[in-house]
């Protein structure tokens, strides 16, 4: 790749004068913008503490400036490097293009809902809307790509989220499982990139204008997909990362049409500051359906672009509500027998004692059901020896391709459990009996996740949450006056 101030040179023709027209006087400053360097932002992850404390431990460190249209967003300096730092893999915060926390920020969405994001990977705005979630509720994320689906599945670990299911599968086939389940539903649809095109170089390499047909014909495939699974008075945000008008506003336009149950959403404060209004003008007639459709432009507003677009689903009637209610009675109840029939993924007594055990063993007394005590049958679930707490008002898993059914506790070996790394990152210090505090700019943190063992005293027995200042960042286990250290080989970083 060429030096950042040559990168113009680089488009493809098409594309730039196809941009030409669109913006008139406007491309000036667009083309200009290609010349400067790119911004960097990382969002704070609320699961982890509070906003105020996570963002005085790292403001003057990573020199932090607020993203405007996101509270929990920050543009970082260049050289800071965030991603190498030990709060990164405690989940402290997420690495994202600044652009992209407008989604879930416009979305809002609040504890106790249910909400899908349907084209999740890698994460950044699943793992967004699981903390503005608290925890509370059912999140499930789904990505068509299994390879893709693996790092979104690492994502939502690595950020301590105990309420998500990760899913790998087609937007046709979710719909049957999941006919107007969702309160709130993202599609972050797939796109021709063309705000990606600095950061990911195969977009560049596919730009066509055919390729942008396509992805838009892709596009309405997955929003009537989603509309199916979204419950009357539900909202669907819809946002690319691309310029093209067929894939936007054309787009949204052109499901409106086929769909007149959906309005476009109004959001008090948008847009805000460095947010523009979608372009009326570009769906090829004065159509005022799409004026609550927002861009960010990489010329007018700090990031690469993006564009978004709120929507809700018009309650329905009297009537048809009560036909829609009475199929989700028995709908539910096919649910709960599915769940409660499926002996494979039944936790038998002994496997239950071993747990509690463990879980009476490390929480403080009270805290248990701040994470993963207090379970009820059938919110537990067993895959060979790995059990899982799966979030309370989760469909039958039967069918599904999950790849998470919810938080991993750990896993069953003979006459013992041992807790996974995913317990780790969801419990916080408070509430567990043994810790240990490390400095994040100490060597024994580094010491740590590179696999090493830590001195301990020599009467401690059992496992230790380590934290990296207030945060949990893995297990470790005290015998004979040694920390054994339970990072995941995968995961360890040495040097």
């Amino acid at each position: 790749m060429q030096k950042e101030e040559c990168f113009l040179d680089l488009l493809p023709d098409g594309f730039l004068n196809r941009m030409r027209y669109l913006l008139g006087e406007e491309y000036s400053l667009f083309a200009e913008s290609y010349a400067k360097q790119r911004v960097q932002g990382l969002r704070f992850n609320e699961l982890k503490g509070s906003l105020e404390t996570m963002y005085a431990q790292c403001r003057q460190q990573f020199g932090l400036t607020s993203v405007p249209w996101c509270r929990e967003g920050f543009y970082y300096r260049q050289e800071a490097r965030p991603g190498r730092h030990p709060f990164h893999e405690a989940g402290v915060y997420y690495i994202q293009e600044p652009s992209a926390m407008a989604v879930v920020s416009l979305l809002d969405p609040q504890p106790g809902e249910r909400v899908l994001d349907l084209c999740a990977s890698p994460g950044g705005k699943a793992t967004h809307a699981a903390a503005r979630m608290k925890g509370e509720g059912l999140l499930i994320v789904n990505e068509i790509h299994p390879a893709r689906a693996e790092i979104l599945s690492r994502n939502i670990e690595r950020m301590g989220i105990k309420n998500a299911v990760v899913i790998n599968e087609e937007s046709g086939r979710l719909r049957k499982a999941f006919s107007e389940f969702f309160d709130k539903i993202i599609v972050d649809a797939p796109c021709s990139g063309e705000g990606m095109f600095r950061k990911e170089e195969q977009a560049l390499k596919e730009w066509s204008r055919e390729n942008i047909a396509l992805c838009a014909k892709r596009q309405q495939e997955i929003l009537d997909n989603a509309a199916a699974m979204l419950k009357p008075g539900g909202q669907i945000v819809y946002s690319t990362c691309t310029f093209s008008p067929e894939e936007n506003e054309q787009g949204i336009v052109r499901f409106l049409h086929r769909h007149p149950d959906f309005v476009m959403a109004k959001k008090p404060g948008w847009p805000c500051a460095g947010v523009s209004q979608g372009r009326m003008e570009w769906c090829g007639k004065n159509d005022s359906s799409i004026t609550h459709s927002f861009r960010i432009w990489p010329h007018i507003a700090q990031g690469e672009g993006h564009f978004l677009a709120l929507m809700e689903k018009k309650a329905a009637g009297k009537a048809e509500q009560e036909e829609r209610e009475e199929k989700k009675s028995l709908g539910k109840s096919r649910r709960k027998k599915d769940v409660k029939e499926n002996s494979k993924m039944a936790v038998d007594k002994e496997k239950r004692r071993l747990l509690d055990e463990f879980l009476t063993g490390i929480f403080r007394p009270g805290q248990e059901g701040g994470c993963a005590g207090n379970l009820q049958d059938g919110q537990l679930v067993l895959f060979g020896q790995q059990v899982y707490r799966m979030p309370a008002g989760m469909v039958a898993l039967d069918g599904l391709p999950v790849l998470r059914p919810g938080l991993h506790l750990g896993t069953f070996k003979k006459n013992r459990f041992e807790p996974s790394h995913a317990l780790a990152l969801a419990l916080k210090p408070e509430q567990v009996k043994k810790s240990l505090r490390l400095k994040a700019g100490g060597q024994e943190i580094k010491a740590f996740l590179a696999g090493s063992t830590l001195p301990a005293d020599k009467e401690q027995k059992g496992w230790v949450l380590v934290c990296v200042e207030d945060y949990s960042i893995g297990w470790a286990k005290a015998s004979d006056g040694v920390l054994k250290n339970h990072y995941p080989k995968g995961l360890r970083i040495y040097g």
